[in-house]
């Protein structure tokens, strides 16, 4: 997929971005995208409003920390993340969360992210 689609589609995307509450809804699908065959992680919140979204060539511990990154990054600490059975996205999120946390400039503590699997 080409960097020029995902950069008009992240720009779109952006154009009517709303806030994000506090609790997201992870997970990643195979989707088939101008006929190559890429992995979309996805974020939602509690309001089904979209937080973040990535394509993958791969899933795997790299790509899942790359998107929560990202996510982290641009829309602030959730206070709850809900994943399916994926250990893959879970070390992400135990990954992240502490670097997360030392970025954060702010004085306030931070709690750590609780993690819900359904």
């Amino acid at each position: 997929m080409g960097y020029s689609l995902f950069a008009e589609l992240l720009e779109r995307f952006n154009r009517c971005k709303r806030a994000v509450s506090r609790k997201w809804h992870i997970d990643e699908t195979y989707i088939k995208v101008r006929g190559q065959w890429m992995y979309l992680y996805r974020a939602v919140d509690s309001s089904g409003d979209t937080v973040e979204f990535w394509f993958s060539e791969r899933r795997n511990l790299a790509a899942a920390k790359r998107f929560l990154s990202r996510a982290l990054k641009r829309h602030g600490r959730p206070e709850q993340i809900v994943i399916d059975g994926s250990q893959t996205n879970r070390e992400a999120i135990v990954s992240c969360d502490p670097a997360d946390r030392l970025r954060d400039s702010s004085k306030r503590p931070l709690q750590l992210i609780r993690i819900r699997q359904s």
